[in-house]
This record gives C-alpha cells, sequence and structure tokens, in this order.
C-alpha cells in the first residue's frame, strides 16, 4: 500500500505534521481498518508494589565543606587533573543540602511513596571511625522528617562510594578489615538513631563497580590499580563489611527493621528461551556474580571462583564467611543493561558468554545496551539461584541527550521509551510471580555522574546547576502516570 504514496504526498503530510494538524484516522466507511474495541489489558503490578526514586549523597548533596562533614576520596579524585571528564567536582552539585525540602515536594508530585537514599559516612563519622560528628545526622533527621511529612517512606543506602578519605589514608581503604569494622560501627551507630523512622537499609551500593573500579582499574576513586590477589582481598573486605553491618543493624536498630545489600548484578539473559539455555544462564549468574551477591546469599565461594582466583583467591577464615552469610531480608538489584548472553555449552563450565555486535543499540550513554528483556530476567534468575524471596529494582533509568525545546520543555521520548519497554518486562516478570516488590528509578534529578561530571542527565527532572532550577521532563509525567495506574498498559 504504501507503493501509493509519492514523495509529494508524503512532504504535504509532513508539512501538515510541523504545522499540528495531524491527520483525522480513516474511517471503515473511507476504507480505513476499524480498531479493535476489545483489549485485554495486562495484569497489574502487585497490591502493594513500592513506587520509588533514588539519589546517592555525593552526587546531590553539595555543602561538602559544611557542618563537620569529612572529606570522602571523591572529593579528593574529583580535584585530580583529568579524572572528570567535564573537569567538575560535587562540591555544589545539586544543592541538596539546602533545597531539600523542594526536592522532596518533587517526589510527592510524582506520586512516589517510597525515596532510596544515601547516608554520607563522612558526614556521620569525617575520620571514618572514633569520635562521631554531633551534627553528622541532623540533616537527616530533618530529611527524613520531611519524606514522612509527605506520605513517603525513606530508603537508606548506608555506602553509596563516598568513603572517609581518612580511611583510605590510615589503612588503605578496602584493602584492610579495619574499614570493614569502622563501617559496622558506622551501620550500628545510625541504625540505632534512625531506625524509629527508617524501616528499610542498604548496606552497600554497587560493590561489583566501586571495588574493581576504583581499586582494580583505577577508573574511579581512590584510582588505584591493585595486582589480582590484593583486589581479591579487598573484594573480601568489602563482603565482611556488609554482613558485619547486618548484624550491628540487627543489635541497633528497632525491631521490624529489614536489611540487604544492593547490588548491580551480572546480569544474564539466555540468548532464547529454551531450557538449556536458561539452565545455562542460571549457571552463568551463579558463577559470574560469585564474589560478591553471591557470597553475601551463600555463606560461600563458589568452586569455580575460587579455582579461576588461584593463587590470587582471598584469603578468609569460616567465621569471617558466616558472618558474610548473615541473613537478609531483602535484596536490590540495580538493572541497566543486559551484561550477558548466555548459551549452552558442551564444554566447562557448561555456559557461553555471547559477543556483542558493534551495532547492539545503546542509549545516550554508550555502556548502556538497551535489553529490556534483562529486567525480566535477572530478578528470575537471581530468584531461582538463591532462593530469594523479597527483590527490589533498586536502580535503573538511563541518561538522555535532554536538552531544553524552544518551548522550554524538554521532550526526553529516548527515555520514556526506554522506561516503558523495561517495565513492561518487570511487569510481565511479576505477573509470572517472580519476587519483586518495588522499583526505585535512577534518578530523581540530574545530578553529578561521578567520572562524566554533569555530562550525563539520569534525572526525570532537569537541573539547571547554575541556577539550581528543576524542571519536571516528559519521563516524569510519564512515569507519574505509571505509579497512578501501578502498571503500563492497565
Amino acid at each position: 500500500m504504501f507503493s501509493r504514496f509519492s514523495r509529494r504526498h508524503f512532504a504535504k503530510l509532513t508539512g501538515l505534521s510541523a504545522l499540528g494538524l495531524a491527520a483525522a484516522p480513516a474511517s471503515p466507511a473511507d476504507g480505513g481498518v476499524e480498531r479493535a474495541t476489545e483489549r485485554h489489558a495486562p495484569s497489574p503490578f502487585p497490591e502493594g508494589f513500592v513506587w520509588g526514586t533514588a539519589t546517592s549523597a555525593y552526587q546531590i548533596e553539595g555543602a561538602v565543606h559544611e557542618d563537620g562533614r569529612g572529606r570522602s576520596i571523591w572529593d579528593t579524585f574529583a580535584r585530580i587533573p583529568g579524572r572528570i571528564e567535564d573537569g567538575s567536582n560535587a562540591d555544589h552539585a545539586n544543592d541538596h543540602y539546602h533545597r531539600y525540602k523542594e526536592d522532596v515536594g518533587l517526589i510527592r508530585d510524582l506520586g512516589a511513596k517510597a525515596y532510596r537514599f544515601s547516608i554520607a559516612w563522612p558526614r556521620v563519622f569525617p575520620q571514618g571511625s572514633g569520635a562521631p560528628n554531633p551534627k553528622g545526622l541532623d540533616f537527616y533527621n530533618r530529611l527524613l522528617d520531611e519524606l514522612l511529612t509527605n506520605g513517603i517512606e525513606p530508603y537508606a543506602t548506608l555506602y553509596h562510594w563516598d568513603l572517609p578519605q581518612a580511611l583510605q589514608d590510615r589503612v588503605g581503604g578496602w584493602q584492610s578489615s579495619d574499614t570493614s569494622k569502622a563501617f559496622a560501627d558506622y551501620a550500628g551507630y545510625v541504625a540505632e538513631r534512625l531506625s524509629d523512622r527508617v524501616k528499610n537499609i542498604f548496606t552497600l551500593n554497587e560493590a561489583g563497580r566501586f571495588l574493581d573500579f576504583g581499586y582494580g582499574w583505577g577508573i574511579d576513586a581512590p584510582g588505584l590499580k591493585l595486582p589480582l590477589g590484593e583486589l581479591n582481598q579487598a573484594r573480601h573486605h568489602v563482603v565482611l563489611a556488609h554482613g558485619l553491618a547486618v548484624q550491628a543493624i540487627r543489635a541497633k536498630a528497632r525491631a521490624g527493621t529489614r536489611v540487604g545489600p544492593a547490588e548491580n548484578i551480572a546480569a544474564c539473559v539466555p540468548a532464547f528461551d529454551t531450557p538449556e539455555h536458561v539452565r545455562a544462564a542460571e549457571l552463568a549468574t551463579r558463577e559470574l556474580n560469585a564474589g560478591f551477591l553471591g557470597v553475601m546469599l551463600e555463606g560461600r565461594y563458589t568452586d569455580g571462583f575460587l579455582e579461576y582466583a588461584g593463587m590470587d583467591a582471598p584469603k578468609f577464615t569460616a567465621e569471617e564467611l558466616k558472618v558474610i552469610g548473615s541473613k537478609n531480608d531483602f535484596v536490590g538489584l540495580n538493572i541497566y543493561a543486559p551484561q550477558f548472553y548466555i548459551a549452552a555449552s558442551d564444554k566447562k563450565p557448561g555456559w557461553a558468554a555471547l559477543p556483542f555486535p558493534a551495532s547492539f543499540p545503546h542509549m545516550n550513554s554508550e555502556w548502556l545496551r538497551v535489553g529490556p528483556e534483562v529486567i525480566y530476567w535477572a530478578p528470575r534468575l537471581a530468584a531461582k539461584v538463591w532462593n530469594i524471596e523479597t527483590i527490589y529494582i533498586s536502580e535503573n533509568g538511563t541518561s538522555s541527550e535532554d536538552k531544553l525545546g524552544p518551548d522550554g520543555q524538554i521532550y526526553d521520548l529516548d527515555r520514556v521509551m526506554y522506561l516503558r519497554n523495561y517495565l513492561t518486562q518487570l511487569q510481565r516478570a511479576t505477573s509470572e510471580g517472580v519476587p519483586v516488590r518495588g522499583y526505585f528509578l535512577w534518578s530523581l534529578m540530574d545530578n553529578f555522574e561521578w567520572i562524566f561530571g554533569f555530562e550525563k542527565r539520569f534525572g526525570v527532572y532537569r537541573v539547571d546547576f547554575e541556577t539550581q532550577q528543576r524542571v519536571a521532563k516528559l519521563s516524569a509525567a510519564f512515569y507519574r502516570d505509571v505509579v497512578k495506574r501501578n502498571g503500563i498498559g492497565v
């Protein structure tokens, strides 16, 4: 039928569209096709599903020199020439420290009922351990009260990468188990004082990112490139910190406080949905996450992990493994992109990771490949492999160019496309019984995006970092509608 349209016809239609004159749909009498009047809506998300947004302290708070806050490794790292793409730092960031009431209003306007934020360890213990800063929790007390006043449930993260610089200087940061113990003391201190209002606490955010990128590849703070044996020992100290923190929170927090990790799971997708490839993806999920999420949930390193590490395997005790495997109440999964497509193999270990073609689509951030099915498969596989009863998607979202239009609006259609497709797949997962209980959109607003500075924008609210004005993007309206309907297309 398209052969009946000439270039002139197409140009005419394009011109009408540009003028805002959309052609009326053809009726059956005009020879058009009648639209189906009967439509089967998909099942909504489960009743009580938690809809939220997420941020982190260093990326939005600013005020790095106020009220006794100590320096973090990111304060130091961002000042090293060439480390941050646009040469910026987060000294001021979104000025959330002073504008938190306005920002809580943004969450309320989305209709979201939960907010995942992080607490800056250097605000609470400027030296990482020892004497706490008397003003350290004052800001978070004010923030919590404002959230609850607006009917928003707080979900706190204790560590989102801003390690106190003093610990890095004194003991080498995560190279030492002293940092694991200091983190547990900090966790217990916070839990004792905030668990009257915070009922859900994430311990560490994305151990697989901050450890490997910061201590192994020199990309993130503190910028180290440790030999593999030392890196794996630091890896062990990170998961030990998680286990010790779980124990400290259980000892200090009020009854009913729930705790778990938030991990950027090495997300596997079966090449296609057949029993042998799904089983291969299960095996790969366990082995590719053995160094962080796996040992937290199993209390042991897999034989495959230890065999692969060989002489570079971490040194540990049975007691440490018992601590690391302390029971979690939930697991947070940060899911952005498929990291591996997995096919069954008749060779050891029984699976193979397939190479990505150069043409594989990606979002504004090149690393963020578009694979909506990942948010269906990753929680489904994790729940099966580790028998997890409660999963939160603790982060999901995308960067976008986000340029202001002539009318002052931001039509981030690519982000809307991304969220629509990913949430459709997540809805598929929950309708099939995958135990995902909530979703935290990353991010509430544009912020300091680590090594990319302010050049990558992940928020559903645009931030002008000169004026600090917040402007809702098209994606904010989209997400508001999803929250209101409790699903896509329902």
